[in-house]
């Protein structure tokens, strides 16, 4: 299985060095082993070395399509083997742990579940990475101590996931902080990437916002890709098509970033 640096941490494996810029793409929601494999094979030739995809999806109304869930389970663990690729998919419950355990490679923490600090305490007995996305409503204050709760469980392998927040503008489905990518390099250990698809809630967009994450200093995005985003079954107005992910690709390959000017790890206290 092919591993991807994420920072200092691996993504897939303990082995491999770090490569292009790091991409996390994938459908929102796991629509069947059709769609997966279809996304998949797109996403393993195009280059990407992470899969993302909800098995489990917490939504906001009751009445929206919540995943495929246990149904995955028959043909997904062997489709993901053939297809190479590590998988990142969220987790909302303490009980999805064992169920995914076994052929996920990275954890999600989603929006809503920052401040689910039980289920922290139970992924940080995890031994694999955790992706802990901000809450919407987050301080970065409170998203750094929702990391530590997972850290003195024991696990201190958190990539930080800024995802945008809630503010007064409805123009947009998020308004991204990319101040709060700045200030955590500048502050933690934590690698930290971005997920434009959901600060920008529209896919003309993510191009864009991806492209100022890299130049910011960011250690990758995550970011929902579909074959077709007007079938998707859920945030089909953010994702990607195909050519749409092609184009974003090679975007952010062929242009490298400046990097910014950051202090020395060794010398950065965690201030929360």
């Amino acid at each position: 299985m092919k591993t991807v640096s994420i920072g200092s941490l691996k993504i897939g494996g303990k082995s491999g060095g770090a490569g292009a810029f790091p991409i996390i793409a994938g459908p929102c929601s796991i629509e069947g082993k059709a769609h997966y494999l279809h996304t998949g094979n797109f996403l393993k030739d195009l280059g990407i070395q992470v899969l993302r995809g909800g098995i489990f999806k917490a939504r906001t109304s009751p009445h929206s399509f919540q995943g495929i869930r246990e149904s995955a389970l028959e043909w997904l663990p062997q489709t993901k083997k053939d297809l190479g690729l590590p998988l990142v998919s969220e987790v909302n419950d303490p009980r999805q742990i064992e169920v995914l355990d076994d052929f996920l490679d990275c954890y999600q923490v989603g929006t809503r579940n920052m401040f689910n600090y039980e289920l922290l305490k139970e992924l940080g007995k995890t031994k694999k990475p955790i992706i802990l996305k901000r809450g919407f409503a987050a301080m970065i204050k409170e998203w750094l101590l929702a990391a530590e709760y997972l850290v003195q469980s024991g696990n201190e392998e958190i990539i930080l996931c800024e995802r945008g927040i809630r503010t007064f503008e409805p123009l947009t489905r998020n308004t991204l902080d990319l101040t709060a990518v700045a200030y955590l390099k500048q502050n933690t250990h934590f690698p930290v990437i971005v997920d434009p698809s959901h600060a920008a809630g529209d896919s003309a967009l993510v191009i864009p916002l991806a492209k100022a994450s890299k130049a910011l200093g960011a250690d990758g995005i995550l970011v929902e890709v579909h074959p077709e985003p007007g079938k998707a079954l859920s945030d089909g107005d953010q994702a990607l098509d195909f050519e749409g992910m092609r184009n974003l690709y090679h975007s952010l390959q062929d242009k490298p970033s400046i990097a910014p000017i950051y202090k020395n790890k060794s010398e950065v206290q965690i201030q929360v």
